[in-house]
């Protein structure tokens, strides 16, 4: 997966506009346009597209993690400017305050169930033994089981509006 589809599937899964997009990359103090984050939101094949740089990313999932979790006293937090799939997926699990269980319901959620050792694997130091790397479909189904589930919260608020 590109980080520019990691963005996509986020914006969509939370539905973000281009403004809270922008705010969020603000919160930590990255100044971007909303123009920056249409090229980025762009597919891969049509005009106007530009490639999300590993800092680009990194700096919007801590920006969501202080949006969703509230700003962290002491100091800022390291930018990484290498990012891989299981540094990806820790920042959005931190983000999303998701502890184990609700982890694993998401993906169950993507009909792609896995075990408590192969979750803890992707969390692990990678000079540990039991380290395992995040491959692209394990991070594809955690994002797409949080879009089933967010969207369906979504909609259930949105149904008792209207009965209310």
């Amino acid at each position: 997966m590109t980080n520019n589809d990691i963005l996509r599937r986020v914006r969509y899964a939370l539905d973000l506009n281009d403004a809270q997009m922008v705010a969020i990359f603000g919160l930590n103090e990255q100044v971007v346009t909303k123009a920056q984050v249409k090229a980025w939101l762009t597919k891969n094949e049509e005009p106007g597209f530009v490639e999300l740089p590993d800092r680009d990313l990194s700096n919007f999932l801590d920006g969501l993690i202080t949006d969703k979790r509230g700003k962290k006293e002491g100091a800022k937090p390291v930018t990484t400017t290498r990012l891989n799939n299981n540094i990806i997926f820790r920042k959005l699990r931190i983000a999303m305050n998701l502890d184990e269980a609700a982890t694993l319901a998401l993906y169950e959620l993507a009909d792609m169930p896995i075990s408590r050792h192969e979750l803890s694997a992707f969390f692990r130091n990678p000079k540990q033994p039991q380290y395992r790397s995040c491959q692209d479909q394990f991070l594809r189904n955690f994002l797409n089981g949080l879009q089933i589930k967010l969207r369906a919260e979504e909609k259930l608020k949105q149904r008792l509006k209207k009965t209310n």
